[in-house]
């Protein structure tokens, strides 16, 4: 793991069974550990469930995981709960939720169980939404040692083709750290996307914590672990930094 400057602001994740994203994901989480040890570590995910607020974040508490418990950093939590207005401190979101939990253990991989982490489950996940929690995180990290990582998986149940190409146009928007762009996108060409919220606060908090760069890391489908390319969901991995 190095050492020094860090460079990485935020990641792109799925959050699919790791049978079919994890060697996806794991491009993210390979990054981040040759770009050293963050202190803190905000999780992005849509909310699937329909629990809790619209914008639920926990500020306290502590996750059991296989590889060990994880603490919620209580101080970093309410610092962005103060930093907004939308921002709920809401429990009952992350009860059944596995977009942020799936994160997890590669971060337990990389930095044992000692890491602190702040979980932030979106319903609402328009592009005045994403941009208010992206800025109150931008905010309460000034200055830190952190990371943000947006859960999400792309298109869902369709064919190859199809989830390729709509992909490619959202991919395109978040390379270019522009989540106006990705938000009409998903819009206007109906992605299936289910995390366009987290992806649109992680870029517009990176972009407030100086970020300029996006990189593409990976992109894979379900079909190219099934072999069953007529419905598939995508899934992209993105370093967010700022060189």
């Amino acid at each position: 793991m190095k050492k020094g400057p860090r460079k990485i602001i935020a990641l792109i994740c799925p959050h699919a069974g790791y049978m079919y994203s994890g060697p996806i994901a794991a491009h993210s989480y390979y990054n981040l550990a040759l770009d050293g040890k963050p202190e803190i570590v905000v999780i992005l995910g849509p909310n699937h469930t329909g629990m809790g607020s619209g914008v639920s974040l926990m500020s306290e508490g502590t996750w059991n995981m296989p590889l060990g418990d994880v603490n919620v950093d209580s101080d970093i939590a309410h610092k962005i709960w103060k930093s907004s207005k939308i921002i709920d401190l809401d429990d009952t979101a992350h009860l059944f939720e596995h977009s942020i939990e799936v994160q997890l253990p590669f971060l337990q991989y990389i930095y044992g169980s000692d890491l602190k982490f702040v979980p932030i489950a979106m319903l609402m996940q328009d592009l005045q939404t994403g941009r208010m929690v992206g800025n109150a995180i931008a905010e309460a990290l000034a200055g830190k040692n952190a990371v943000i990582i947006a859960s999400s998986d792309m298109t869902h149940y369709e064919p190859q083709e199809y989830a390729e190409r709509k992909d490619r146009m959202a991919t395109d928007a978040i390379l270019k750290l522009d989540e106006e762009k990705l938000q009409s996108i998903v819009d206007s060409q109906e992605i299936t996307m289910c995390g366009p919220g987290p992806v649109t606060a992680a870029i517009t908090a990176a972009k407030k914590l100086g970020a300029t760069k996006a990189s593409m890391l990976c992109y894979k489908t379900s079909g190219d672990i099934t072999g069953d390319y007529s419905q598939v969901v995508g899934y992209l991995a993105v370093a967010i930094s700022s060189v």
